[in-house]
């Protein structure tokens, strides 16, 4: 009822605003600086592309440029400067109900003072971080609410990249190039964070319900390999996230609901006109109920982001930013059903857990030619779950419960970074930095669920005592230093080359890492590039500190000494601009991985097929003698959106393989051969001005079986109920291919008396209800090895007002 009760509001703003005659317009707004240097760029010519009558303007001495009288719909800009190479901006979406914000880095030339013209388009996917040569490309708000399917989620966003889908429907875990969801780093404004996700656990990146909030995003960059040297403590990708600052000329405001992302409140606008300073707030609340979460259980979870930008002062730019979320769920299991993705009908088991981080970043412009940025902050990532076992009589009646599980994890990270960038000339440019991290970790698990080694000596169905796998509080750091240039031999060729280091206190391993990467403009359509780097990151926390039993009440840390698991980074890349705002690009890449985590006795074990899911399996005594090697090929075809249609098609085909300690080369848990994607989206003008539009988008995924390790039946009954799986035969078995198709309708309508704008969608998911599987798992109400399946078809909406 809920999503016709909207289509009814809607059609009924549809039809008041559509019988307006007047048009309102709107701003479009920014600055210009320096690629390399960041420094102010007045004087640069601003020309609305097709517009009539013309309009244009240029920047004042402080780079920034007001473009007014601009009408709603999508537009496009030219940017000059003499000695600079020329850029367009494509598809900026311009509505009536809130002022284009527009950030713009210009590359200066090394052969000549002319304006250098390029095609418009051909450096739209290039990233933000001007160093990142292959695997990486931007992302925007507007793709981010745009594509079919992606329930507002950055990460659900990636998933439709080449090289990159997610774990499962009910996650937003991403495997990058078939890697572990744990080789992910996210960043907020230079800011680490161990996850963006409610309900997130120790250790993992993902989770059901993102708390990113889409809308106080701008243009970031996602990496997939081969990062520059300024990113460490990461082995599959980089998520380098920007929030926003507000407006700084007027205050406006959002309201939006959508059926999973829930209840949004927005409101953004000027501190201080003088200063340019500025303040974003917005507040969610799930409504998670209505959605397709995977379980008739209700979560419930609310967040908060913020930005104050306090504008430019003589000591230079602060910002302080952040975001905070809580989340909790119940599993009451006489309410569950046996097919739901997390629960089980014979247990109870509650959960909470939170988030928060808040950052300071100072920005100071130390001359025309070079620049610090220095942050300061702090995250928390709490997670509790509590699990009690129902008892029952011979006659299967319960008869009472007990606590089986016991998990309270607390992890705390001090951060401060700081980064120098000098421009030396237009050909050579340095960038030099430190981070540290001081991790606080509070963290106890205590376990006696299906445990037939812990007796019942009192034959009352309760286990005697809990094993303890975690019980720790300490401090410890990690400090990382890089250093990193770039030359450019002339426009077409440009090399990058520099050195991460990293060490972490705990156990004192150290890991030295150079990377390069060298990028070749063949032609004035065509782009090779080349890239090496070595990567590493610390073994999942929960692995590191457990807690192994090596006698009666005696337990220890046997994980404690585990290096840092690496990897080696090989990509060729070609990108080719064979149309008007269409490309192609080509990416082959291959991945060495070692000193991966495995156990010391012949078994098929190995840390580096953990991490898409809310646990880690419970080893010790490892050794950091694992290998594994991700190889493959990726196309993607792109038409940028431009004459009221985009299309992008992404296509993957890799293998994913490593060793355990017995020697034996098999499938990773993440190797699905291949993956598919094909978007399509439509827009079609209406009104009599054809300021507004009718929008459908439309997504194919389908990708190769997911492998996984038989469960033993017997073994499992025999063990309580606690599965055993056949490892000697680990990945051997898949599950059926993965198929989705989603189709999506929507209206942007913009108000022509008040500068107020209306967008709605319906997004059908999964339409053709098709039962992709979940997992495969031991039900102990039918003593059965049980198929699970995904989310089936569910509708998703969104109603946004902004004004």
């Amino acid at each position: 009822m809920k999503p016709l009760f909207l289509i009814l509001i809607i059609t009924f703003i549809s039809f008041h605003v559509l019988s307006q005659n007047t048009t309102q317009t709107q701003t479009i707004k920014g600055s210009v600086k320096d690629l390399n240097s960041e420094f102010p760029l007045p004087g640069v010519n601003i020309i609305l592309i097709d517009s009539d009558p013309f309009l244009g303007t240029i920047t004042d001495e402080n780079g920034q440029f007001r473009l007014e009288n601009v009408p709603p719909g999508r537009q496009s800009i030219l940017v000059t400067y003499v000695g600079y190479k020329s850029q367009s901006i494509p598809n900026l979406l311009v509505t009536s109900g809130k002022e284009v914000i527009v950030n713009i880095h210009l590359e200066e030339s090394v052969e000549t003072l002319q304006e250098v013209v390029i095609t418009p388009d051909s450096d739209k996917d290039r990233p933000n971080n001007d160093l990142a040569k292959v695997s990486a490309r931007t992302f925007s708000l507007e793709e981010v609410q745009r594509f079919s399917g992606g329930r507002n989620d950055v990460a659900r966003l990636a998933s439709n990249f080449a090289g990159v889908r997610t774990a499962d429907d009910a996650r937003n875990d991403i495997i990058v190039r078939g890697n572990s969801p744990t080789g992910v780093l996210w960043r907020i404004d230079g800011l680490p964070i161990a996850t963006t996700n409610h309900f997130g656990t120790l250790g993992t990146t993902g989770g059901p319900v993102s708390a990113l909030n889409t809308n106080v995003l701008r243009t970031s960059d996602f990496l997939t390999s081969a990062f520059p040297a300024e990113y460490g403590n990461a082995n599959a990708a980089v998520f380098d996230v920007k929030f926003r600052n507000g407006n700084t000329d007027k205050h406006e405001f959002t309201v939006q609901m959508a059926a999973f992302s829930g209840l949004e409140l927005m409101a953004e606008g000027p501190i201080s006109r003088k200063n340019q300073s500025s303040y974003l707030i917005s507040y969610r609340y799930g409504i998670a109920s209505v959605a397709a979460t995977g379980t008739s259980a209700v979560p419930y979870f609310q967040d908060l982001s913020f930005k104050f930008n306090f504008g430019q002062s003589k000591l230079g730019r602060f910002e302080l930013f952040g975001m905070g979320g809580l989340s909790s769920i119940d599993f009451l299991g006489e309410q569950i059903d046996e097919e739901d993705l997390f629960a089980d009908p014979t247990q109870d088991i509650f959960v909470s857990s939170s988030l928060g981080m808040v950052g300071l970043n100072h920005n100071i412009q130390i001359d025309k030619t070079s620049y610090l940025k220095t942050t300061i902050g702090t995250n928390i990532i709490t997670n509790q779950f509590n699990q009690n076992n129902f008892l029952y009589n011979q006659n299967g009646d319960k008869t009472g419960e007990y606590s089986s599980v016991e998990r309270d994890d607390i992890e705390n990270r001090y951060t401060f970074s700081t980064q120098y960038n000098k421009k030396f000339n237009p050909r050579f440019n340095i960038r030099t930095g430190a981070m540290v991290q001081v991790y606080n970790i509070q963290l106890n698990l205590q376990d006696r669920n299906r445990r037939p080694d812990i007796p019942d000596n009192n034959g009352d169905g309760i286990p005697d005592y809990f094993i303890v796998s975690r019980d720790i509080n300490e401090y410890t750091p990690l400090l990382e230093v890089y250093a990193q240039a770039e030359y450019k031999f002339s426009d077409k060729l440009s090399w990058n080359f520099g050195l991460h280091n990293q060490y972490i206190e705990y156990n004192g391993s150290n890991s030295l890492e150079p990377r390069t990467a060298l990028s070749w403009q063949l032609a004035p359509l065509q782009r090779l590039s080349i890239a090496y780097g070595l990567h590493s990151q610390l073994v999942p926390l929960p692995i590191l500190v457990f807690q192994e039993q090596t006698g009666e009440n005696a337990y220890e840390r046997t994980n404690r000494d585990l290096d840092f698991m690496k990897s080696h980074h090989f990509v060729l890349g070609y990108h080719y601009k064979f149309a008007e705002s269409w490309r192609l690009k080509a990416e082959a890449y291959y991945q060495r991985l070692f000193s991966i985590p495995i156990e010391q006795n012949p078994s098929s074990y190995s840390v580096i097929n953990e991490g898409a899911d809310f646990t880690f399996n419970e080893r010790g005594s490892l050794v950091n003698k694992g290998n594994g090697d991700n190889y493959g090929l990726e196309l993607t075809v792109e038409k940028f959106f431009s004459r009221g249609f985009y299309l992008l098609i992404t296509g993957s085909l890799y293998e994913s393989k490593y060793s355990g300690s017995d020697g034996i080369e098999r499938n990773t848990a993440y190797n699905n051969n291949y993956v598919f994607n094909g978007l399509f989206g439509k827009e079609w003008l209406i009104g009599k001005n054809k300021t507004n539009a009718i929008t459908f988008d439309t997504k194919i995924t389908t990708s190769g079986g997911t492998p996984y390790t038989p469960i033993d039946l017997e073994a499992t009954r025999a063990n309580g109920g606690r599965e055993v799986y056949q490892e000697d035969i680990a990945y051997s078995e898949r599950y059926d291919i993965y198929f989705r198709w989603d189709v999506k309708f929507g209206i942007r309508l913009n108000g022509k008396k008040s500068r107020i704008s209306h967008q709605f969608f319906i997004d059908l998911q999964n339409v053709t209800n098709r039962e992709n599987v979940f997992v495969k798992r031991y039900n102990p109400v039918t003593d059965q090895i049980n198929t699970v399946t995904q989310s089936g078809f569910f509708p998703d909406f969104m109603y946004r007002i902004q004004f």
